[in-house]
C-alpha cells in the first residue's frame, strides 16, 4: 500500500465524473465533459469493452462515444438497459442496446423504445440532449471499435430534477433495487421520486434546508437515506422522516457540528441473506492545517443503531461504492486517492497515494458475477475510478493467501499431538 503506479485503464479527451458498470452485458460506461462553456471539451458518454489480459491485468477499448450536446453528465444510474443521466437541472433518459451484427451488411434496427407519458419534458427535433444517437440509428458505425458489437443509444425523455431558481444542479441519481423507482436530489434541497418506467411522479419533498450531497435506498423501497449538506443524515419512509442518525454519538468526545455527512449506501452481508447495513461517510466540515480524520460508521440497516466508527485517513472523502456481496468499500479522495475497505471491519485492504492528479468523482466495482463471462479473474475484488484528470482506472486486489482445510486440520492434530507429548515428559504419570 502506498504512494505508487496505477496504469490507465482508459484516457478520454474530457474531464470524467461517472462511472458505471452494466451488470448483464459488462459494459463499462463513463460519462463527463466540459459543460456549456466555450473551450472546445465536448460533453459525452463513452461504452467501454472491458477484457481480463491474464489472471488480474484489465485493458479497455472504446466501443461508443455518444455526443450530449451542451451538456455533461455529472452523475448517473443504470437499470435494465436505461441511463438516468443528471445534466445541469435535469434528469435525461437514455436507452441503450448493446448487440452483435450476426449477418455482414445488416445495419442496426432503431432502439425507438417509448416512456409512457409521465411528469416529463420531451424534446423534438433532430437534436436531442437526452441524446437520439443518429450515428447507430442510421447504421454508421464510425465511433465503433469492434466491427461486430455495436452501440445505440436512444433519447427517451427528461425530467426536471432541481428548481434553484439560481442554479439548478442535480447532484445525486439512483434507482430501487426492484428498478421500480427513480429517485434524484439537488441543490433545491429537494427529493424527487418517480415511478419507473412510467414516470408518473410519486413523491417531491424538502428532504434538507441546504443540497442533497447523497442518498439511497434500502431492498422492497422500505427506508430511504438522505445527506445533506445541513448536517444531516435523514432515514425516511415514503416522503416522511423516521428518524435522523448521529454518528457523534458514537464517539463521546465529538462537538456535533465538527463534521458532516458526505455518502451513504446500503450493502449486503455476506452468508446473512435476511442482515443489511448502511455505510455513512463524514468529513470534517472545517479545513485545518492539521486535517483531522474522516469517518467511517457501520449501522444495522434495519435498526438503524450505530456498529462500528473508524478513521479512514486525513485526505478528505469525495466518494464512496460498495461491492455486490456488501464485501468491500471503495474510497475516492479529493486529492486522487483510492482506498478500498473490508465492509466487515472496517480495516484498509488496499491504498494508493494519489493514483489520480485530481479529485476522484466516481467509482465502481466490477460485478461478482457476470453470465458467460469471467471478469474478476485470480482477483478477490476490482474497483474502478475515474476523476477530473480525465483518467478511468482499475485498482484489483488479488486473492488474499488462504490454507487448504485439510491442512489446516493437519497442523491442529500435530499441535494436539505435541502439547501431549510435553505434558508426558513434564508430567510422567500425565497419561
Amino acid at each position: 500500500m502506498g504512494k505508487r503506479r496505477v496504469p490507465d485503464l482508459y484516457r478520454a479527451p474530457f474531464p470524467l465524473y461517472a462511472i458505471k458498470v452494466d451488470s448483464k452485458s459488462g459494459l463499462v460506461i463513463t460519462a463527463g465533459g466540459g459543460g456549456a462553456s466555450k473551450t472546445g471539451i465536448k460533453n459525452a458518454v463513452h461504452f467501454l469493452d472491458l477484457q481480463l489480459v491474464g489472471e488480474q491485468q484489465y485493458s479497455a477499448s472504446l466501443l461508443h462515444s455518444h455526443d450530449t450536446d451542451l451538456r455533461a453528465t455529472v452523475n448517473m444510474a443504470i437499470g435494465d438497459g436505461t441511463i438516468a443521466a443528471g445534466q445541469d437541472g435535469t434528469c435525461c433518459l437514455m436507452r441503450v442496446r448493446h448487440f452483435t451484427l450476426k449477418e455482414e451488411g445488416k445495419t442496426p434496427a432503431k432502439g425507438g423504445n417509448s416512456v409512457p407519458h409521465g411528469n416529463v419534458r420531451r424534446r423534438a427535433g433532430k437534436v436531442d440532449k437526452c441524446g437520439q444517437d443518429g450515428a447507430a440509428a442510421s447504421g454508421d458505425m464510425t465511433d465503433t471499435k469492434d466491427e461486430t458489437a455495436h452501440i445505440s443509444v436512444t433519447g427517451l425523455a427528461e425530467l426536471q430534477s432541481d428548481l434553484n431558481p439560481q442554479d439548478p444542479f442535480q447532484k445525486v441519481v439512483r434507482f430501487s433495487p426492484d428498478l421500480s423507482l427513480l429517485l434524484t436530489g439537488g441543490t433545491d434541497g429537494h427529493i424527487r421520486v418517480w415511478e419507473f418506467p412510467s414516470l408518473k411522479k410519486k413523491f417531491d419533498f424538502k428532504a434538507h434546508k441546504g443540497e442533497i450531497e447523497d442518498l439511497d435506498i434500502s431492498p422492497e423501497n422500505k427506508h430511504l437515506v438522505t445527506v445533506g449538506r445541513d448536517f444531516a443524515c435523514c432515514v425516511w419512509s415514503g416522503n416522511q422522516l423516521a428518524m435522523g442518525l448521529k454518528w457523534h454519538e458514537t464517539l463521546p468526545q465529538m462537538a456535533e457540528k465538527t463534521y458532516r455527512y458526505m455518502a451513504c449506501r446500503y450493502g449486503k452481508v455476506e452468508d446473512q441473506k435476511e442482515a443489511l447495513r448502511l455505510y455513512t461517510v463524514q468529513i470534517p466540515h472545517k479545513r485545518d492545517r492539521r486535517p483531522p480524520p474522516c469517518y467511517l460508521t457501520k449501522w444495522d440497516g434495519k435498526s438503524f443503531l450505530p456498529m462500528l466508527t473508524a478513521p479512514c485517513g486525513t485526505e478528505v472523502i469525495s466518494s464512496l461504492a460498495i461491492s455486490d456481496s456488501g464485501t468491500f468499500l471503495g474510497l475516492g479522495t479529493v486529492t486522487g486517492s483510492v482506498a478500498i475497505y473490508i465492509a466487515f471491519s472496517l480495516q484498509k485492504l488496499y491504498y494508493v497515494q494519489q493514483s489520480h492528479g485530481l479529485v476522484v468523482t466516481d467509482l465502481a466495482f466490477l460485478p461478482d458475477t457476470l453470465k458467460g463471462k469471467n471478469i474478476k479473474g485470480n482477483n478477490e475484488t476490482a474497483l474502478l475510478s475515474v476523476a477530473v484528470d480525465s483518467r478511468c482506472q482499475v485498482h484489483a486486489v488479488s486473492n488474499r493467501r488462504s490454507f487448504p482445510i485439510w491442512l489446516v486440520l493437519f497442523f491442529c492434530g500435530l499441535m494436539v499431538v505435541g502439547i501431549v507429548l510435553l505434558l508426558q515428559h513434564l508430567f510422567p504419570r500425565f497419561i
